[in-house]
């Protein structure tokens, strides 16, 4: 029998990347969901293309439009609630919940709710409300199953060894375009410089935390509660070419590396097939070339955010999601050019500092403080 798969977030970086695997793979995975934001041109080309059953869009201006262009035994959603409504009418044995921010959370509590397996590519769902979701995970049974390349490589080296064996672990990140820029040329970093990222290919909001290492500092708040880890239990090292995607550090000083081309379509088809591996569409790394892999700490002082994502990890509660949602708006106002690059961690951090911290917070704690940060990067910015 063909995998039911939903794919939340279709036309975006992930999305896209998912589909040329289930492509490859339609033997196996049968397309039953798909979810986007506002692009309907392309939701509607990728609804067509695997004869879907649900399809959902956020921006209900686009209802219209999006129905004139689906095949019509396709079933249409809209709305706010469009993407858990199709969880539960489309009836899927996995979700990739690929939808970037936190607006992604809803439809990935309402799938673990239901038991189903989730591949996680929407790190915010962990980084806002790890302390809900958890918990829920464990009552479900539902496999929480990481797509982000370096928890991917963690998920897969953890197989090496016993969980209470583990030392720490080892977050891999290139360092971004910025990297070896003079601290002071950062004031003169344009929205083009952040989006060219040296190695890989990714959406806006992405490329531009990998810049400023947020993306980072929210991947160690996503490991502290995915694997269980402390703050201190989790490293992050500078790797600029890309190939370890991360490792394992156990207490006898093994360490087991997941190591591959940096391609995110390897990581979301290892969690589309789990726990099984088959070959891939993913080009293998060539060792016929000589290979020279480097590795160093980073500068703390350079990337503040990393300061961030480690504090936010040893407060729990509330804290990832003040995090993430004030780094959101501040990457949405620099985007926008009401603020320079250099500011966009400056304003997460005073975002951070001031808030009021609620250790076993309910969901609508969780969303209130959510909110609650969004208007104070206003605030801070106008001030």
């Amino acid at each position: 029998m063909h995998k039911r798969v939903a794919i939340l977030g279709s036309t975006g970086s992930i999305g896209r990347s998912a589909l040329e695997v289930v492509a490859a793979l339609r033997d196996e995975i049968r397309i039953v969901g798909l979810a986007a934001r506002q692009e309907w041109r392309l939701l509607a080309e990728q609804a067509r293309r695997f004869n879907v059953e649900y399809v959902a869009i956020a921006d209900e201006r686009h209802r219209d439009n999006l129905r004139s262009q689906c095949p019509e035994q396709t079933h249409m959603l809209a709305g706010a609630g469009g993407l858990v409504e199709l969880i539960e009418r489309c009836e899927p044995r996995f979700v990739l919940a690929a939808v970037v921010g936190a607006a992604g959370l809803p439809a990935t509590l309402a799938a673990v709710e239901r038991g189903i397996d989730v591949g996680l590519a929407n790190k915010e769902s962990l980084v806002v409300a790890g302390a809900v979701l958890m918990p829920l995970v464990q009552r479900s049974g539902a496999a929480l199953i990481p797509v982000d390349s370096e928890h991917s490589a963690i998920f897969q080296a953890l197989q090496a060894g016993r969980r209470e064996d583990v030392r720490r672990i080892h977050l891999t990140a290139s360092g971004g375009p910025f990297r070896e820029w003079p601290r002071e040329r950062l004031a003169e970093v344009t929205l083009g410089d952040a989006l060219n990222h040296p190695t890989w290919s990714m959406g806006p909001k992405v490329t531009i935390d990998s810049a400023t290492m947020m993306n980072k500092a929210l991947e160690i708040v996503e490991a502290h509660w995915l694997f269980g880890l402390s703050a201190e239990q989790i490293n992050v090292l500078i790797h600029p070419e890309s190939i370890v995607h991360s490792m394992v550090e156990f207490c006898d000083g093994s360490l087991i590396a997941q190591l591959g081309t940096p391609d995110m379509r390897t990581p979301i088809q290892y969690a589309l097939t789990y726990p099984r591996r088959v070959p891939g569409i993913a080009e293998p790394l060539d060792w016929t070339t000589p290979r020279v892999l480097h590795f160093e700490p980073p500068d703390l002082g350079r990337f503040g955010a990393l300061r961030l994502g480690y504090e936010a990890a040893r407060r729990g509660g509330v804290s990832g999601a003040v995090l993430n949602a004030a780094n959101e708006a501040a990457v949405e106002r620099f985007r926008a050019g009401a603020i320079p690059f250099a500011r966009i961690v400056e304003v997460t951090e005073q975002v951070f500092e001031r808030h009021v911290p609620i250790p076993q917070p309910t969901l609508e704690e969780l969303l209130a403080r959510d909110a609650w940060a969004r208007q104070e990067v206003e605030r801070c910015i106008a001030r």
